[in-house]
């Protein structure tokens, strides 16, 4: 007698079985707890009979029944729910030990049918994105709008770049996931939309797998480069004609932290070639960082205010760029520093 448990998963499409899994389920009677399989139309329309049990009934009991079908057919399958049905499993194994101490042969088989591809869980953020969304969902997620999750957008980005910052990658796991529940949210929100041309999450992968595509010519076409330089000067040019800009700083995102966002501007202006984008030192000038920012900073204190004060700061971040600072971390590194100093007298 053979009694297998046919484990399957929900994120393939139903009916795309291994073949030992369709051989098992030709074999015999087939069993299921799970009134609603998304297996069942699929083998019933290839003519297999699946029998769903009712789901109150007890592990032992359910592998009796099974036993007793083998018993009649040689081979029975147990079609195995969502969960796994880890009880039935259990039963399964007490069950066979006392076949064995009563002379009868029993073998169990446990047979993966079918298998997550990689990124098959992406799925079950759609769905539970849709089952909060949808009547009889969370009231709280069903009132909000692009408007009103903008400010989380950026938290969750600041909180995943804090966890790179502290190099804690269970935390950044955890951050990541909080980011792509926004772009799931995101794209929920615009499939319902009803003023506007609609677009889905599909949509939102198929156009970034369509952009990288473009975007690696060397890797996808037959273009070769030399390195990863010219891989960035390629990636530029095509974004460029795509996007259809004529400034090297156009498409530059103003809501940037503003130090990052002034070194974004400069590195743009500079590779353009803009004349006087790159107000930091020039080493083949003799010019030294030190003495640029002594400069503005003098100009700073003979006519102190706003327009002044952006003019130091942005040669701050010119020459600590020249000098190949990344003036953003640099400060970010100094505050947390601070933030520790002053915890540390605290304690």
């Amino acid at each position: 007698m053979r009694l297998v448990l046919l484990v399957t998963t929900p994120r393939v499409a139903p009916g795309a079985l291994t073949w030992d899994a369709w051989s098992a389920l030709q074999a015999g009677p087939v069993f299921t707890r799970d009134q609603s399989h998304p297996q069942r139309p699929a083998l019933e329309a290839a003519g297999i009979s699946v029998e769903a049990i009712d789901p109150t009934l007890p592990p032992l009991a359910v592998v009796r029944l099974l036993r007793s079908a083998a018993r009649e057919s040689g081979t029975t399958t147990w079609l195995a729910g969502s969960g796994g049905d880890e009880d039935v499993a259990r039963a399964l194994g007490e069950v066979a030990t006392q076949s064995a101490d009563a002379g009868e042969q029993l073998d169990i088989e446990l047979l993966h049918g079918s298998w997550d591809l990689p990124g098959a869980r992406l799925l079950d953020v759609v769905e539970t994105m849709h089952r909060l969304r949808s009547p009889g969902g969370c009231p709280w997620d069903a009132e909000q709008t692009h408007e009103s999750l903008a400010p989380y957008l950026l938290e969750e980005a600041y909180e995943a770049f804090q966890a790179i910052e502290d190099r804690d990658s269970v935390a950044l796991r955890e951050e990541l996931g909080d980011v792509l529940l926004q772009v799931a949210f995101h794209a929920r929100l615009a499939e319902e939309n009803e003023q506007e041309q609609a677009w889905s999450i599909d949509d939102v992968a198929a156009g970034l797998v369509d952009k990288l595509v473009r975007r690696h010519p060397h890797v996808f076409a037959d273009h070769t480069v030399s390195g990863a330089a010219e891989v960035e000067a390629n990636w530029d040019a095509i974004k460029a004609a795509e996007k259809g800009r004529t400034s090297p700083v156009d498409g530059v995102p103003m809501a940037m932290a503003a130090l990052t966002l002034a070194a974004t501007l400069q590195r743009k202006a500079a590779k353009a070639g803009v004349p006087g984008a790159d107000l930091g030192a020039d080493p083949a000038a003799g010019d030294e960082p030190a003495a640029v920012i002594a400069a503005a900073a003098a100009a700073f204190d003979n006519a102190p205010g706003p327009e002044s004060a952006g003019a130091l700061l942005w040669t701050v971040v010119a020459a600590l760029r020249a000098a190949g600072v990344d003036a953003e971390a640099a400060l970010r590194a100094r505050a947390r520093r601070f933030r520790d100093e002053v915890s540390a007298t605290h304690d």
